[in-house]
């Protein structure tokens, strides 16, 4: 490695440690800055107090970011980081480019709308409140997107380059291979299931000097139920209660994996005939990019076509209403996953507290979020300033969750042909992380480092 290299080569870990949330790692090479992901720390307040916070780099000198994925504990920072003076490129897939372009417009709406909400309520201690940041910062950071292929190297500079290779987490998720000065190194993103309904099955990493790799299930292995039968008898208990249940999904991904398992079930004529709703314009605009990169996913853009079309289409806020007001039987697939904010909220204040009504945990919540509070058992949910109490029924859906297990994680690791130096665990409350750390060594007999939030390493 040139000696320029050796005296300056680190990588340091601004998010997604002992958290599985705002992912950033930023590389320093010699006299380049690169981040890797740029996302948004999300659930329990300590957490998302980071995003006001000062990074411990000047954003004006980072020159370039590179996203695995489009997922706002990935990308959503974005807009803060150019606000601070970032104008360098930012790269991603195309599927990712796209996706991150609607998310990030929409994640803006929403800081600006709750900060607005928060002033006219008075709930907010901060007087006034303010959004972390606004649709034009958002505009400002959409130029900078550069959507590369997949599985060709881009060359940064002379002596760095990089590479995606499909992970199969989300459309168009990646893993990135980075090479500088003949050192590699690769990040893992997070890591899709080996059997995805829709995806394919995730590119193995061949050679790494350093790996980091995700944890967020790092403790566990999926359970084996037919998912299909779980939802078919869930849907004829909603039919019995003549109820409404209620799908909160993330936008990208999983509420197309629910569009396509509602389709699949009303085609072999196992559920009764309720109407299914998707209330997420940006879910709209999402499952577009599914037709646009068929190549992407396994369902080709027939089938896809004929899932999009059995699904109703909510645009406007208004329709939310009056659908939310109806008490007739019906599916309303709506953001967000975790139940932090988004149209889902306005069904739940409506629903929480109807015990004929259904509420879907739809897979992994993390910690601070309503989510986590359905999950865990809360009676009452606050929402907006106010408490609802909890009485519709709670169904705990664990198969369909996007992320790997820990065997899934193992055998992804099974392609490396050499000894790592360094493997770097992230994204995974600690429990999960540690066990994921332990599982490696037992496995494999690798160095592993758990690293805590803005630690930094020299490579």
């Amino acid at each position: 490695m040139d000696k320029n290299f050796s005296d300056n080569f680190s990588i340091q870990f601004l998010g997604a440690a002992a958290t599985v949330t705002g992912s950033k790692t930023l590389i320093r090479a010699g006299d380049s800055k690169i981040l890797v992901d740029c996302g948004l720390f999300q659930g329990l307040k300590h957490l998302r107090e980071l995003n006001w916070l000062p990074l411990p780099v000047d954003a004006s000198e980072i020159d370039a970011v590179i996203l695995t994925h489009a997922h706002l504990d990935h990308t959503g920072y974005l807009p803060r980081l150019v606000r601070q003076g970032f104008e360098g490129p930012i790269y991603g897939s195309a599927p990712t480019c796209e996706i991150t372009e609607v998310l990030l417009l929409d994640s803006a709406k929403i800081q600006e709308e709750d900060a607005e909400h928060a002033n006219h309520k008075g709930y907010s201690k901060h007087k006034p409140a303010k959004p972390l940041y606004d649709l034009d910062d958002a505009m400002n950071t959409i130029p900078l997107l550069q959507a590369q292929p997949e599985d060709e190297w881009k060359q940064l500079t002379d002596d760095i380059r990089f590479r995606f290779q499909n992970n199969a987490h989300i459309i168009g998720a990646t893993h990135v291979d980075i090479e500088i000065g003949g050192k590699r190194i690769i990040f893992s993103g997070d890591i899709g299931r080996i059997d995805d309904p829709m995806l394919e099955v995730p590119d193995k990493p061949e050679k790494a000097d350093y790996l980091i790799v995700e944890s967020t299930y790092g403790d566990r292995i999926h359970p084996s139920i037919d998912t299909e039968k779980q939802f078919r008898d869930i849907l004829h208990k909603v039919s019995e209660r003549n109820g409404i249940l209620i799908v909160p999904s993330f936008t990208v991904d999983r509420a197309q994996d629910f569009m396509y398992l509602f389709w699949k079930l009303e085609q072999k004529k196992d559920i009764p005939e309720i109407p299914i709703y998707l209330d997420s314009p940006m879910g709209t605009d999402v499952s577009k990019v599914f037709n646009k990169y068929h190549k992407w996913h396994k369902l080709g853009s027939e089938i896809f076509d004929e899932v999009f079309r059995n699904t109703k289409m909510v645009r406007s806020y208004k329709e939310t209403m009056q659908l939310a007001s109806d008490k007739r039987p019906k599916i309303v697939i709506a953001g967000s996953g975790m139940m932090n904010g988004g149209r889902v909220l306005t069904y739940l204040k409506r629903h929480l507290g109807n015990p004929d009504s259904t509420i879907i945990i739809p897979g992994y919540q993390a910690e601070g979020t309503r989510g986590r509070s359905l999950h865990d058992g809360a009676h009452e949910i606050k929402i907006h300033g106010k408490y609802f109490p909890v009485r519709a029924h709670i169904e705990d859906i664990r198969t369909m969750s996007s992320h790997a297990d820990q065997a899934q994680i193992i055998n992804w690791l099974s392609g490396l042909t050499n000894k790592p130096e360094c493997i770097f665990i992230n994204h995974g409350e600690p429990k999960s992380s540690d066990a994921l750390r332990v599982k490696i060594q037992d496995t494999y007999g690798w160095k592993v480092v758990i690293p805590q939030l803005e630690s930094e390493f020299s490579l």
